[in-house]
């Protein structure tokens, strides 16, 4: 790919962030379409978000996209946000227009076009159990929420973030049953149609598993955010209860064509996005001959969402 002085820059900001998948991604993408754009990543630690989200303008960066730990904290530094990341309450990506900086949220519709096209599954009417409350927690929810589900558990090692994040959905979507508790309620994840883990535990070799698996129905649908390892040690305990399993990658694919098409104003080439991911003729889903089987390696620390 040449790179001149006309190249338009895009990237993501994380920390950590040299495993991301998104660059293979993004610059095949733009080669297929011909488009003058490179994709690179860039570790930023926490306090330096803000240096490096106000320097975009001036060193004429495109936009980037943003994945732990900044979604939450990013958006006290942008000029406008749209309804939709206002609603969440977190932003992953960042489009710069003149000197403004203007965020989004692709994520929620991310992962119900991966739960829908690779899942095989419409979410309406079913009973949620989601581990977590970060931002990833809430793009999921609201997108669930809006989806039509006839309940949400929400679950969190600190229950008065899960109660926060409740009280946010309740105050927009009072028809929908929405219940907090700790990690360790196994009754609410028992009576679960689907499981959503959108925590950072299963990223690490030496994890303990986020739930007892043993409560996990054979006719429920268990999804982890997380990509890298492709199977989590709680999407291998779900398949052993014999329950349909979907790990991160979709929701990575997805949420990248919506951030792409809000770069570059062009319809996204999806396939070959998704080839670039390493999909091939696999999907993601286990128990459906769909598994996607990621290449594992050495884990450092980056697998989750962009």
């Amino acid at each position: 790919m040449p790179i001149s002085g006309h190249t338009k820059i895009v990237g993501i900001f994380g920390y950590p962030v040299r495993h991301t998948l998104s660059p293979a991604m993004h610059n095949a993408a733009f080669a297929a379409l011909g488009l003058d754009y490179v994709y690179l990543p860039f570790e930023v630690p926490p306090d330096n978000l803000g240096q490096a989200l106000r320097a975009l303008p001036a060193l004429q960066i495109a936009g980037v996209n943003l994945t732990i730990p900044h979604k939450e904290r990013a958006l006290e530094y942008l000029d406008e946000i749209s309804p939709q990341a206002q609603l969440i309450g977190a932003v992953n990506t960042v489009k710069v227009e003149g000197h403004k900086l203007i965020g989004y949220n692709t994520d929620g519709e991310g992962f119900l076009q991966s739960l829908n096209q690779d899942g095989g599954i419409d979410p309406k009417g079913r009973r949620v159990c989601l581990l977590g409350a970060g931002g990833a927690a809430r793009a999921v929810a609201m997108a669930l929420v809006e989806a039509k589900i006839r309940e949400l558990a929400i679950l969190n090692r600190t229950v008065e973030r899960a109660q926060l994040l409740a009280e946010q959905i309740s105050g927009y979507y009072p028809e929908v049953s929405v219940c907090t508790d700790s990690l360790d309620n196994q009754e609410i994840i028992a009576r679960s149609d689907i499981i959503i883990n959108t925590t950072l535990v299963g990223m690490k070799p030496d994890d303990e598993l986020p739930i007892d698996p043993k409560v996990i129905s054979p006719l429920g649908f268990v999804c982890d955010v997380i990509y890298h390892p492709a199977k989590t040690k709680l999407l291998a305990a779900a398949e052993k209860r014999g329950a349909k399993t979907m790990n991160g990658l979709g929701m990575l694919l997805y949420q990248g064509t919506l951030a792409f098409e809000i770069w570059t104003g062009r319809k996204a080439p999806v396939e070959v996005m998704k080839k670039a991911l390493g999909f091939g003729l696999q999907g993601l889903c286990r128990n459906s001959d769909l598994y996607f089987p990621l290449p594992l390696g050495e884990d450092k620390g980056e697998g989750t969402l962009s």
